[in-house]
């Protein structure tokens, strides 16, 4: 799959924003959780979701999705506790299934996660706090095995404040007996709608969002109906768009406590930035501005919003730098974007950006989801026809990502094939 876009047309408009993807997949996992009737509200269509749904299917749960993003599930017969299909082996949250099913059947075994390969992403945080709860955890190089004769509250201090491992102790914890502590917790707002999620099913969760979260077992969890948050990423995401093409989009609905990392930088940058209620306008400026940007954990600036960031740099004026403390192996899009004329330089876990002048349309590879996305922007902003491959990894975490942008005036066409892609470069060249 590929997108072939001309850039050039400022964004304008207004665009509504999906369910959080990161939230969705953690959600879904607590869902299996209860064997009453679990409804999921706001789900966002994406392809990670449907690899989530599709992983439940075979190990025996329910799914009704009769509405596109409303989802039915009932896991009071799963069959097995083993999640090795080939398609969960795709995404990075499949590691989900691994607190859930210990959890409720003190047995899990899920294929070792794969996703974006955007640097070393261990499990060692996760398989430590399992430990600490009463597993005992088994490698067979293709699977994680866990295995408890029963799951007691422990004081856990996690060496780094992981989203997937706090998440993931939460979903175990939250059936073991008695007390369980995690300090150092990581606090992105997907952990605390994981929480309030477990909460709405019977769970004894408080100080998610915090450093420490305190979890008092419950016996078991019941049926519950659940919105998912809009997501904090997609909406960062068009916000950025705003900026690049010197638009002027509002993202609705989003809850703007959590955008405020973003809000920030693109307000030092010269945006104008506009909160109402549940929406942001982002008006961009004619000039561009450069700043210094580091990622950190919530509540700082997010690591899925570097390489937008990292294009909206390349446009500005002066010297800008992104320092990433998250992921070492980010910076891949930096490549595709010297290709577009972009005065880029890596040096360790900073990348440097010059002024350059517009960019220029160019082939360009997505390396993974959010760069596949910055890519996009990067096109949309570039004089000329660029084309994108590497599409599948968009489609991941983006829903209808080519529409919504149609819809705030970019001419962009999604594409599966040589001569699809030599027609839609006729049509918008």
């Amino acid at each position: 799959m590929r997108y072939v876009m001309k850039g050039g047309n400022p964004l304008a408009g207004e665009v509504t924003i999906s369910g959080a993807k990161n939230a969705a997949l953690g959600i879904l996992a607590a869902a299996i959780m209860s064997d009453e009737t679990v409804i999921i509200e706001n789900l966002p269509d994406v392809r990670d979701v449907a690899v989530m749904l599709e992983a439940f299917r075979e190990i025996g749960v329910l799914v009704d999705r009769s509405e596109r993003h409303r989802v039915k599930i009932n896991a009071a017969n799963i069959f097995t506790a083993c999640a090795d299909n080939p398609s969960i082996k795709k995404i990075r949250a499949g590691y989900y299934l691994l607190g859930a099913l210990l959890g409720k059947y003190r047995h899990a075994e899920v294929s070792m996660p794969g996703g974006c390969n955007i640097g070393n992403r261990p499990i060692d945080q996760h398989l430590k706090g399992f430990r600490m709860l009463g597993a005992v955890h088994e490698n067979n190089n293709s699977r994680v095995i866990l295995d408890a004769k029963e799951l007691k509250g422990a004081h856990i201090f996690l060496d780094m404040a992981s989203v997937g491992a706090t998440i993931n102790l939460m979903l175990a914890a939250v059936l073991a007996k008695g007390n369980t502590t995690i300090e150092n917790a990581a606090k992105e707002p997907h952990i605390v709608d994981v929480a309030n999620m477990l909460n709405s099913m019977g769970a004894k969760i408080k100080g998610a969002g915090m450093d420490t979260i305190r979890i008092t077992g419950v016996e078991r969890l019941h049926g519950t109906e659940y919105a998912i948050i809009p997501d904090q990423i997609e909406a960062g995401t068009f916000m950025m768009a705003a900026a690049v093409t010197r638009g002027d989009v509002t993202v609705r609905p989003i809850i703007p406590t959590h955008m405020d990392a973003i809000s920030a930088k693109l307000m030092e940058m010269g945006c104008e930035i506009i909160e109402q209620g549940d929406s942001i306008r982002v008006v961009g400026r004619p000039a561009l501005y450069s700043c210094n940007v580091k990622t950190q954990p919530y509540p700082g600036f997010p690591t899925d919003m570097q390489p937008q960031m990292g294009v909206a740099l390349s446009l500005a004026e002066g010297v800008g730098t992104i320092t990433e403390s998250i992921f070492e192996n980010r910076f891949k899009y930096v490549d595709e974007l010297s290709k577009m004329g972009a005065d880029t330089e890596v040096k360790g876990s900073v990348a440097i950006f010059k002024s350059s002048g517009p960019l220029k349309a160019a082939e360009l590879v997505a390396p993974d989801l959010r760069a596949g996305a910055a890519l996009v922007l990067a096109g949309l902003a570039a004089e000329g026809v660029t084309v994108l491959d590497g599409v599948d990894y968009v489609l991941r975490g983006y829903e209808d990502f080519d529409e919504k942008l149609r819809g705030l005036g970019a001419e962009i066409i999604l594409t599966d094939s040589e001569e699809d892609v030599a027609q839609s470069k006729l049509r918008i060249g």
